[in-house]
């Protein structure tokens, strides 16, 4: 059985895992199976976990809470909470809104602090010295240990931690994109950050240089790597996610990189979603990556993909490159 592999981050604590748990599924609707899931994660060396104020109107939250609680483990995980998402009305991307939500959040868990609060959304009609002036002021009065952003450009992390360094302030201690072995051709929505393929060359080199770390998000890139997705196929899926996945990566350029990968994988003798999260954690990047396990037995398989690295021309030839 491959082991989890641990980092550290500025302002914690506490180790934490490469490989970080997502909580989407964790409910209140079936609290049983919710828990077992977070007990098999933990089991398997799985201490971090990422939720965020808008999964379930709060329910996330508040059964996440209660399992961290009632096994004793605050001291023992990593919770990873997500604030200021925009709604159907308006962007809340202000220090009103982060504000409202941390405190809501806290409320929810039945927790004093909160280890990562991350920005889930940007607005960059907003200038970034409120953000980072109240986000250090929650974190000074001990709300959060660390703050970063998801879905924020390089170029608004690269301003918001000058700002920080010209004031005096704490910077923002992790950036959360989406990054895959597929390039996103369009985005699954408004205002998605990806630092995939050849259009985020940048922004990796950025963050290489920074060695600021990534929280990346969909490995899978949406289930393109599932091995679900073919060119033949595209018409027959219906689902809303599953659109999504063709709309945004299904196109001829990733087709050939799906291709290479599962050439790969074959020769590898390890699954496709496997050689992908590989390719992933194999980046020259400080990267801790989300994942969305729905049992114990998943979460194992991931952590046997930490297990086997990829060299630099592996990762080349899977993009197309070499």
């Amino acid at each position: 059985m491959a082991e989890m592999r641990y980092g550290t981050l500025p302002g914690l604590d506490k180790p934490l895992a490469r490989l970080v748990q997502g909580t989407v599924m964790v409910s209140s609707a079936d609290e049983g199976a919710s828990f077992r899931l977070l007990d098999e994660v933990f089991a398997l060396g799985g201490t971090a976990f990422d939720t965020a104020h808008v999964y379930g109107g709060g329910d996330n939250e508040r059964t996440v809470g209660r399992w961290v609680r009632s096994r004793g483990l605050r001291d023992s995980v990593v919770i990873i909470a997500k604030g200021a998402h925009h709604n159907e009305d308006r962007k809340r991307v202000t220090p009103f809104d982060i504000t409202a939500d941390l405190h809501d959040s806290l409320a929810r868990f039945g927790f004093d602090h909160i280890d990562l609060y991350v920005l889930h959304r940007d607005d960059p009609a907003v200038p970034v010295g409120p953000i980072v002036e109240v986000l250090n002021e929650h974190r000074k009065a001990g709300l959060v240990r660390a703050f970063g952003g998801s879905n924020w450009t390089h170029e608004r992390v690269a301003e918001a931690n000058r700002y920080a360094e010209e004031h005096g302030l704490v910077p923002f201690a992790v950036s959360s994109p989406n990054f895959s072995l597929a390039e996103q051709v369009r985005g699954p929505w408004e205002g998605c950050v990806s630092i995939g393929g050849p259009s985020g060359k940048v922004a990796r080199t950025w963050y290489n240089q920074e060695r600021l770390p990534l929280l990346t998000w969909s490995s899978l890139a949406g289930g393109f790597f599932s091995g679900r997705f073919r060119r033949d196929n595209l018409d027959s899926f219906t689902s809303y996610l599953d659109r999504l996945c063709v709309t945004s990566y299904a196109y001829e350029e990733n087709f050939k990189r799906l291709d290479r990968a599962e050439q790969m994988a074959r020769d590898k003798g390890v699954s496709l979603p496997q050689l992908a999260l590989a390719y992933v954690m194999s980046q020259p990047l400080d990267i801790y990556a989300l994942i969305g396990c729905q049992s114990g037995a998943e979460f194992a398989a991931n952590l046997e993909a930490l297990a086997f690295g990829l060299t630099d021309e592996e990762c080349g030839w899977l993009e197309g490159n070499l």
